[in-house]
């Protein structure tokens, strides 16, 4: 049993810790008490946005899993480097992880990095046929939307979502990096029956440098047919400029807001061509009826989980920065992560 640090009990980190616990001795930490109230059987630890408080606690653990949200991702990943603790971390933020690649290795560090869905589960897929294909093209649609057709509620902090439709999107198309505006190119996709619609984000990160062997890389985000005009609309309207970010957070946080009894859904289709092959894996998941644990939750929670046990397991053993794509070309750590999501009813499968 190995000691767990969490940073961050959002609806993922939540996730994230609960299953952990059955497991191993897990600790909470969030800058709102309030949250913390939702763990009484959890250790836990209130943090007033500190990063030497961060810095000081971190060598106490086995691991820590960084959830903090985007804006602060990447310093809080660089102090845990700093405090030579093995990492998770989904936080997605903005800036280029890889760059923290020689710290980890200089401290003996595992940092396994963008182990949500997407980017995360979508990686380690390709990162496995990339291994023994000829990759020609990858290509990621994915979204969590509620139940409730033709509305839109947050999966995890607005403030995240609309960075999405702020940042530039940048793909690979005959092996050249394209970068168009977030939310160009639409089209509709069919998925589970519903006519959803694509677009374009900046979900590729780390694969534009770890994977530029592939002529043809793309991600795109799946809404319900209209939200995309509406956020172009406040878009161009100045509501996600930086000095209305905060307000715009705040009102969209109550439209956007999952209550307790919504029912969402996660759609996740990877296409991956390469040698004359074409294979394509589609994942689904819907709000856990007990736990009330949201799809979104479960399904980068327990992919980040599953990288977890690797680590904690010493399945691993080197340091550095591993993206997904980088940990999937070993063909027993993709079949653990499968075979783990499958134990907790996730349908992920290869059509």
């Amino acid at each position: 049993m190995s000691n767990v640090l969490i940073l961050g009990c959002g609806k993922v980190g939540k996730t994230i810790a609960l299953d952990l616990d059955k497991r191993h001795t897990v600790t909470v930490a969030d800058t709102n008490k309030e949250a913390l109230n939702y763990f009484p059987n959890l250790n836990t630890f209130y943090i007033k946005n500190n990063l030497e408080t961060i810095k000081n606690i971190a060598p106490n653990f086995d691991l820590v899993v960084c959830a903090v949200p985007g804006s602060v991702g990447f310093k809080v990943l660089k102090t845990l480097l700093e405090s030579k603790v093995d990492v998770i971390d989904i936080s997605f933020s903005p800036e280029n992880i890889l760059e923290l690649n020689d710290l980890a290795i200089k401290n003996g560090v595992t940092a396994f990095v963008d182990m949500g869905v997407a980017p995360g589960l979508d990686n380690i897929i390709l990162g496995y046929y990339d291994s023994f294909l000829n990759v020609e093209s990858f290509e990621c649609l994915v979204g969590g939307l509620p139940k409730e057709k033709y509305t839109y509620k947050a999966p995890f902090s607005p403030a995240d979502v609309i960075e999405e439709y702020t940042r530039p999107a940048r793909f690979i198309e005959k092996g050249k990096i394209i970068t168009k505006e977030a939310l160009s190119d639409p089209q509709h996709v069919v998925a589970k029956g519903l006519v959803l619609q694509s677009f374009n984000t900046d979900g590729l990160r780390s694969l534009l440098e770890t994977m530029k062997h592939i002529p043809n890389m793309k991600e795109k985000t799946l809404r319900y047919v209209g939200h995309r005009e509406e956020m172009i609309f406040l878009r161009d309207s100045g509501f996600f400029n930086k000095e209305n970010l905060e307000f715009t957070s705040k009102v969209l946080f109550d439209k956007w807001k999952l209550l307790p009894f919504d029912d969402e859904f996660t759609f996740m289709r990877v296409t991956i061509k390469g040698d004359n092959e074409k294979h394509v894996w589609e994942l689904y998941d819907e709000t856990d009826k007990k736990t009330r644990l949201s799809s979104m939750s479960r399904t980068t929670g327990y992919t980040c989980c599953a990288m977890a046990e690797v680590i904690l397991s010493n399945q691993w053993g080197r340091p550095g920065i591993f993206p997904g794509e980088l940990v999937g070309r070993e063909s027993r750590i993709f079949k653990h992560v499968i075979s783990f999501l499958k134990e907790r009813n996730i349908e992920l499968v290869e059509c």
